[in-house]
């Protein structure tokens, strides 16, 4: 049980660091409607971006050794 709280401890800090430097880029680089036009849909670009924060997140999940 330990150990699996150590590595749920590691997958979110992964995901708060991965989510909070996604949001800098998406909001102060790229700008949102950029990338909404790059897309050409809101939905696919809210897909898009939710997938990248979830799947490297739970790959840190799968992969961090107990």
């Amino acid at each position: 049980m330990k150990l699996k709280k150590r590595k749920i401890k590691h997958a979110a800090l992964f995901f708060l660091c991965w989510f909070a430097l996604l949001v800098l880029l998406v909001d102060v680089v790229l700008k949102f409607q950029t990338l909404v036009d790059l897309f050409g849909s809101y939905a696919l670009t809210e897909v898009v971006l939710v997938l990248l924060v979830l799947l490297p997140t739970w790959a840190v999940y799968r992969f961090t050794k107990e």
